[in-house]
C-alpha cells in the first residue's frame, strides 16, 4: 500500500490498525468503549527519516499525530521522534 501523501523531513505517514471489535473473552465492545490503537503500520517515509522504513510496524505516541482522511483511509504523520518502538 502506498500513501498519495508525501512526507517531508523526519516524518512518516502510517496507517492504523482497526480497533478490536471484541474482547478475549468474546464479549463485542461498542464503538464508544473502543480505544484507538497506539499501533501503526508505516506506508511512506520522508527523506530524513533515519531508522523507519515503508512496511514497519510502530507505536508512537497517542497525541503526537496529525490525522488526514482521504477516501475511506485514514493516514497518521508522525515525527520520527514521536515513535517509541517497532514492533
Amino acid at each position: 500500500m502506498s500513501a498519495p501523501i508525501k512526507p517531508l523531513a523526519a516524518r512518516v505517514v502510517a496507517v492504523r490498525e482497526k480497533a478490536q471489535t471484541k474482547t478475549a473473552s468474546g464479549i463485542y465492545l461498542p464503538d464508544t468503549a473502543k480505544e484507538k490503537p497506539v499501533v501503526a503500520t508505516v506506508v511512506a517515509v520522508g527523506p530524513e527519516a533515519k531508522t523507519i522504513k515503508n512496511g514497519d510496524k510502530i507505536v508512537y505516541k497517542e497525541y503526537a499525530t496529525t490525522e488526514l482522511k482521504i477516501g475511506d483511509t485514514e493516514y497518521l504523520i508522525i515525527n520520527e521522534e514521536d515513535v517509541l518502538a517497532t514492533v
